[in-house]
Protein backbone atom coordinates (compact mmCIF):
# COMPACT_ATOMS: atom_id res chain seq x y z
CA UNK A 1 0.00 0.00 0.00
CA UNK A 2 0.87 3.52 -0.94
CA UNK A 3 1.57 5.42 2.21
CA UNK A 4 2.87 9.14 3.32
CA UNK A 5 4.38 11.05 6.03
CA UNK A 6 4.20 14.78 6.21
CA UNK A 7 6.30 16.27 8.98
CA UNK A 8 5.67 20.11 10.40
CA UNK A 9 8.21 21.97 10.84
CA UNK A 10 9.74 23.99 14.38
CA UNK A 11 7.49 26.58 15.98
CA UNK A 12 8.16 29.43 18.11
CA UNK A 13 6.94 28.46 21.75
CA UNK A 14 4.76 31.31 21.79
CA UNK A 15 3.23 30.01 18.87
CA UNK A 16 2.71 26.46 19.46
CA UNK A 17 1.10 27.13 23.03
CA UNK A 18 -1.34 29.65 21.33
CA UNK A 19 -4.55 28.15 21.34
CA UNK A 20 -5.71 30.88 18.34
CA UNK A 21 -3.13 28.71 15.97
CA UNK A 22 -3.56 25.36 14.10
CA UNK A 23 -1.30 22.08 15.87
CA UNK A 24 1.78 22.21 13.48
CA UNK A 25 0.68 19.01 12.15
CA UNK A 26 -2.68 20.51 10.96
CA UNK A 27 -0.68 24.42 10.12
CA UNK A 28 -0.03 25.82 6.75
CA UNK A 29 -0.62 23.01 3.79
CA UNK A 30 -0.30 19.92 5.78
CA UNK A 31 -4.23 19.08 6.06
CA UNK A 32 -4.57 20.17 2.45
CA UNK A 33 -1.60 17.40 0.99
CA UNK A 34 -2.94 14.44 3.28
CA UNK A 35 -6.52 14.58 1.81
CA UNK A 36 -5.01 15.22 -1.46
CA UNK A 37 -3.15 11.95 -1.22
CA UNK A 38 -6.07 10.30 0.52
CA UNK A 39 -8.67 10.74 -2.41
CA UNK A 40 -5.83 9.32 -4.29
CA UNK A 41 -5.66 6.17 -2.34
CA UNK A 42 -2.29 7.33 -0.61
CA UNK A 43 -2.34 6.61 2.80
CA UNK A 44 -1.35 9.96 4.06
CA UNK A 45 -0.40 10.76 8.28
CA UNK A 46 0.85 13.88 9.78
CA UNK A 47 2.27 12.82 12.94
CA UNK A 48 2.79 15.74 15.70
CA UNK A 49 6.03 15.35 16.98
CA UNK A 50 7.13 16.65 20.83
CA UNK A 51 7.53 19.60 21.67
CA UNK A 52 8.65 21.11 18.07
CA UNK A 53 9.32 24.55 19.33
CA UNK A 54 12.36 22.55 21.13
CA UNK A 55 13.68 19.95 18.57
CA UNK A 56 15.24 16.73 20.47
CA UNK A 57 16.31 14.52 17.77
CA UNK A 58 16.02 10.82 20.02
CA UNK A 59 12.55 12.14 21.25
CA UNK A 60 10.78 12.78 17.19
CA UNK A 61 12.60 9.70 15.86
CA UNK A 62 10.74 7.58 18.56
CA UNK A 63 7.80 9.42 17.76
CA UNK A 64 8.57 9.02 13.90
CA UNK A 65 8.78 5.50 13.97
CA UNK A 66 5.62 4.44 15.73
CA UNK A 67 4.87 5.02 11.47
CA UNK A 68 5.13 2.17 8.95
CA UNK A 69 8.01 3.17 6.87
CA UNK A 70 9.16 0.82 3.63
CA UNK A 71 9.51 1.44 -0.23
CA UNK A 72 5.73 2.05 -0.48
CA UNK A 73 6.59 5.62 1.07
CA UNK A 74 6.96 8.60 0.74
CA UNK A 75 8.67 10.80 3.38
CA UNK A 76 7.75 14.45 2.76
CA UNK A 77 8.85 17.17 5.64
CA UNK A 78 8.69 20.77 5.61
CA UNK A 79 11.78 23.37 7.03
CA UNK A 80 12.32 20.85 10.00
CA UNK A 81 10.56 18.31 9.64
CA UNK A 82 12.98 18.29 6.53
CA UNK A 83 16.30 18.57 8.14
CA UNK A 84 15.16 15.59 10.71
CA UNK A 85 13.95 13.77 7.87
CA UNK A 86 17.50 14.13 5.86
CA UNK A 87 19.51 13.03 9.42
CA UNK A 88 16.90 10.31 10.05
CA UNK A 89 17.06 8.80 6.41
CA UNK A 90 20.59 9.03 6.57
CA UNK A 91 21.17 6.92 9.62
CA UNK A 92 18.26 4.50 8.60
CA UNK A 93 18.62 1.22 6.86
CA UNK A 94 15.82 1.61 4.75
CA UNK A 95 14.54 1.98 0.94
CA UNK A 96 11.48 4.99 0.60
CA UNK A 97 9.36 5.85 -2.51
CA UNK A 98 10.31 9.45 -2.50
CA UNK A 99 11.77 12.06 -0.12
CA UNK A 100 10.37 15.64 -0.59
CA UNK A 101 11.46 18.59 0.95
CA UNK A 102 9.94 21.77 1.26
CA UNK A 103 12.29 24.38 2.55
CA UNK A 104 14.28 22.19 4.55
CA UNK A 105 16.11 23.68 7.34
CA UNK A 106 19.32 21.32 8.53
CA UNK A 107 21.19 24.67 11.03
CA UNK A 108 24.02 25.46 9.54
CA UNK A 109 24.69 27.97 11.88
CA UNK A 110 24.74 25.29 14.83
CA UNK A 111 22.22 26.88 17.35
CA UNK A 112 20.86 23.44 17.60
CA UNK A 113 23.72 21.09 17.66
CA UNK A 114 21.52 17.82 18.89
CA UNK A 115 19.17 17.66 16.29
CA UNK A 116 21.68 17.89 13.01
CA UNK A 117 24.83 16.41 14.23
CA UNK A 118 25.36 13.82 11.98
CA UNK A 119 26.37 12.79 8.36
CA UNK A 120 25.02 13.35 5.52
CA UNK A 121 24.32 10.23 3.33
CA UNK A 122 25.65 11.77 -0.30
CA UNK A 123 24.29 8.63 -1.88
CA UNK A 124 20.73 9.29 0.05
CA UNK A 125 19.23 9.25 -3.20
CA UNK A 126 19.91 5.56 -3.68
CA UNK A 127 17.73 4.59 -0.47
CA UNK A 128 14.72 6.07 -2.80
CA UNK A 129 12.88 4.72 -5.45
CA UNK A 130 12.13 7.80 -6.81
CA UNK A 131 14.71 10.39 -5.73
CA UNK A 132 14.73 13.32 -3.61
CA UNK A 133 13.06 16.66 -4.76
CA UNK A 134 14.02 19.96 -2.85
CA UNK A 135 11.29 22.87 -3.15
CA UNK A 136 12.68 26.64 -2.17
CA UNK A 137 11.68 30.06 -2.73
CA UNK A 138 13.71 32.97 -4.07
CA UNK A 139 12.41 34.88 -0.82
CA UNK A 140 13.22 32.66 1.79
CA UNK A 141 15.52 33.62 4.25
CA UNK A 142 19.42 33.29 4.35
CA UNK A 143 19.01 30.01 7.24
CA UNK A 144 17.13 28.12 4.20
CA UNK A 145 19.66 29.51 1.46
CA UNK A 146 22.54 27.88 3.42
CA UNK A 147 21.01 24.65 3.88
CA UNK A 148 19.89 24.94 0.20
CA UNK A 149 23.61 25.53 -0.86
CA UNK A 150 25.05 22.48 1.25
CA UNK A 151 22.21 20.32 0.00
CA UNK A 152 23.02 21.64 -3.58
CA UNK A 153 26.69 20.90 -3.07
CA UNK A 154 26.08 17.35 -1.00
CA UNK A 155 23.06 15.76 -3.20
CA UNK A 156 23.75 16.84 -6.68
CA UNK A 157 21.31 14.19 -8.21
CA UNK A 158 18.10 15.71 -5.97
CA UNK A 159 15.63 17.37 -8.42
CA UNK A 160 15.81 21.18 -6.91
CA UNK A 161 12.12 22.97 -7.58
CA UNK A 162 12.46 26.88 -7.57
CA UNK A 163 9.64 29.25 -6.56
CA UNK A 164 9.41 33.02 -6.80
CA UNK A 165 7.48 34.87 -3.37
CA UNK A 166 6.39 31.67 -1.75
CA UNK A 167 8.63 32.47 1.12
CA UNK A 168 8.98 29.71 4.04
CA UNK A 169 5.83 27.98 2.39
CA UNK A 170 4.01 29.05 5.05
CA UNK A 171 -0.13 30.45 4.94
CA UNK A 172 1.47 33.48 5.58
CA UNK A 173 3.74 33.54 2.88
CA UNK A 174 1.28 31.69 0.33
CA UNK A 175 -1.86 33.29 1.14
CA UNK A 176 -3.56 29.66 0.78
CA UNK A 177 -3.42 26.01 1.95
CA UNK A 178 -3.34 24.90 -1.39
CA UNK A 179 -0.21 23.83 -2.47
CA UNK A 180 -0.56 21.86 -6.19
CA UNK A 181 2.84 21.90 -7.16
CA UNK A 182 3.72 19.83 -4.13
CA UNK A 183 0.96 17.43 -4.79
CA UNK A 184 2.04 17.18 -8.18
CA UNK A 185 5.77 16.06 -7.26
CA UNK A 186 4.51 13.91 -4.30
CA UNK A 187 2.60 11.68 -6.65
CA UNK A 188 4.62 12.38 -10.07
CA UNK A 189 7.10 9.12 -10.60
Amino acid sequence: MKRAIILHGKPSKEGYYSTDRDSESNSHWLPWLQHQLCVRDVLAQTPEMPAPYAPDYERWREEFERQAIDEDTILVGHSCGGGFLTRWLSEASVQIDKLVLVAPWLDREHDYEDLFQFELDENLAKKTKHGIDVLYSTNDGPQMQSTLAFLRERLPDARYHEFVDYGHFCLRDMNTREFPELLTICIDE
